[in-house]
């Protein structure tokens, strides 16, 4: 902010020097660390209030996200309870498929058997 070097505090020190005499200089010196002081505790305690309330509209932030999260949480909960219920009528429908379609596959399965025994009847008849 203000660029005050050594030089600018001694020139401003020979002033108050001159124009305070050194009777009053150590009371005007004392008083002004002292607003010096106040004003640097009054900076830092509008500093930390600043920081205390970001932290606090960003924790709101936090928990406004964490039920969002949860609202979403419970819409998938609720379609996969949906999705399983379909997914048991299905199988319901798939079994009913599989119990039909199973008589046509045993024949199936029957008809190659009776073909690989056929040739090893040969070959045992042939032997």
């Amino acid at each position: 902010m203000f660029d005050i070097g050594f030089w600018e505090l001694c020139l401003i020190g020979v002033v108050a020097l001159l124009i305070l005499g050194p009777e009053r200089l150590p009371t005007v010196a004392r008083t002004a660390g002292l607003w010096i002081g106040r004003a640097r505790r009054f900076m830092a305690d509008v500093k930390t209030d600043i920081d205390n309330e970001l932290k606090s509209e960003e924790l709101r932030a936090i928990k406004d996200i964490g039920t969002d999260l949860k609202d979403a949480s419970r819409e998938l909960h609720d379609v996969g309870s949906e999705l399983n219920e379909d997914v048991v009528s299905d199988d319901t429908l798939a079994e009913a498929i599989n119990e039909s379609a199973g008589s046509e596959n045993e024949d199936a399965v029957e008809q190659p058997a009776e073909s690989v025994k056929a040739p090893s009847k040969e070959n045992a008849g042939a032997g």
